[in-house]
């Protein structure tokens, strides 16, 4: 399984001198106490470090520049507790490198009418010194996120959570390499993509292998291998012979292990965390990696199919916020236009993540009319019900744009013993019609990933992040 390091986010509380050494002693126990409640709620991915409270620019400035510099960090909050002139932080803040939060709350959730004094008052000025702070980053133009209410609701710890998982994916981001293996599919425009582009916005290498070198790694693989892999498959699936007579069936699911080993073992050699196939370039390879890919999707890996880097390197940053679970690549495959069961049928030839399965995958192999290969192995179940998201990523000549819409998740009406796939259905919650509407209109492709554990609040912060176009279809 592909891993995160352990991050963590710094925390600084804003204030200045006017109120006396006492008031701002007052002033750094208050915040230590919000971060130790706020690690202690037990609902935060990442822990929160408590840095100082700044009351000068040239302390701001120090601190930033650490910031940046330190791998553990991968973001920070910000607090103003008290009136903090929020000159003292454009200086700091412009040098700043990494995702920021301003928590817009206060110490207290009440006002203590009975008692309420101006000693009170200068420990409790956050109404007014959050404006201070929020109008010099907004003329700044940056990108922060604003989380507003008390630190000690549920509601706005949960939402704290969700904004370190994009902050980390941000981080991340930089580091994500896409092997692709052979070209993208010909004469399709959409999965076609600036790579220079990919990497100075969105910080994701992307380097092209010819198939033939893929199949010097699986050469490599013994039978040893194999069997070893072949006992997790029994342990974790139910592999099903179906029509194959048991030497077939044991051929083409050894096949697949053999590609499932050879391909990580090629991509851990070279630092990659996502790749891409295409059917139309296998030469040397027995069978279109099938139950290989939903087996390193499982492990983490981001994919796209027909040589998609956008899809792979999405998929992998979606996996990292949502901390590999139920994140999915997926394809518009057919559609229901019935009145009442308006709805699309997601899948794909092979490749549809194990992750969002709502039972235990069955291992089948199947003739495929595409690649012209051997009958290949590959993972089929049926998808899971609730409120998911469905997000794309499209490039155009002035740049990049996240596309995305909230939808319902369901299971198919009925089997398809004639379609042997992964499959997972969904409407747009705008409704079918409006919703492909608006995603046809604004160029959305015909891969997507698709997350039961993330939100468009999440896929829209991660655009600021980036700092590229977010549309929600809602």
């Amino acid at each position: 399984m592909l891993s995160i390091p352990e991050y963590e986010f710094w925390f600084v509380t804003g204030s200045q001198f006017l109120y006396g050494e006492e008031q701002l002693k007052q002033v750094a126990e208050d915040a230590k106490d919000v971060v130790k409640k706020l690690n202690d709620s037990g609902k935060l991915p990442y822990k929160i470090v408590f840095k100082d409270v700044m009351t000068t620019a040239d302390g701001i400035t120090k601190f930033m520049k650490e910031v940046n510099y330190n791998d553990k960090v991968a973001g920070v909050i910000t607090w103003m507790h008290t009136f903090s002139p929020a000159k003292n932080w454009i200086r700091g803040t412009k040098l700043l490198q990494k995702p920021l939060l301003h928590l817009a709350t206060q110490y207290l959730n009440k006002i203590p009418y009975a008692t309420i004094d101006f000693d009170y008052m200068n420990l409790n000025q956050s109404a007014h010194g959050d404006r201070e702070y929020g109008y010099i980053n907004a003329r700044l133009h940056l990108n922060n996120k604003i989380v507003y209410g008390y630190w000690g609701d549920a509601d706005v710890q949960d939402e704290i959570a969700r904004w370190e998982d994009v902050a980390v994916a941000y981080d991340e981001s930089f580091k994500i390499k896409i092997c692709r293996f052979g070209d993208t599919m010909r004469n399709v425009a959409v999965t076609e993509l600036d790579k220079v582009e990919a990497q100075i916005v969105l910080g994701w290498t992307i380097d092209y292998y010819g198939v033939g070198d893929l199949v010097e790694e699986l050469e490599k693989v013994t039978e040893a291998d194999i069997d070893k892999e072949y006992k997790e498959l029994q342990k974790n699936y139910t592999l099903v012979q179906g029509n194959n007579d048991a030497s077939k069936f044991e051929h083409s699911v050894r096949g697949q292990l053999k590609e499932y080993i050879g391909i990580k073992r090629f991509l851990e050699r070279g630092g990659y965390t996502a790749f891409t196939t295409n059917f139309e370039d296998l030469h040397g390879l027995t069978q279109l990696p099938g139950l290989a890919t939903q087996l390193l999707m499982r492990d983490g890996y981001g994919f796209g199919a027909e040589g998609d880097a956008k899809s792979a390197g999405l998929s992998r940053l979606m996996k990292i916020m949502a901390h590999n679970k139920k994140t999915a690549f997926m394809e518009d495959y057919t559609l229901d236009l019935r009145k009442g069961h308006e709805a699309i049928l997601g899948a794909h030839m092979l490749e549809v993540d194990p992750s969002i399965a709502s039972e235990k995958p069955r291992v089948e192999v199947h003739p495929l009319d595409i690649g012209g290969k051997e009958d290949p192995a590959r993972l089929v179940f049926t998808g899971s019900e609730g409120d998911a998201i469905d997000v794309t990523l499209s490039h155009f000549a002035d740049g990049f744009q996240l596309l995305s819409y909230p939808v319902n998740g369901n299971k198919p009406e009925a089997e398809t013993p004639h379609l042997p796939v992964a499959k997972q259905l969904w409407t747009p919650k705008v409704g079918l019609r409006k919703g492909s509407i608006k995603w046809i209109e604004n160029g959305g492709g015909h891969h997507s990933v698709f997350s039961f554990a993330l939100t468009e609040e999440q896929i829209n912060d991660l655009a600021k992040m980036f700092g590229i176009k977010s549309i929600a279809i809602e």
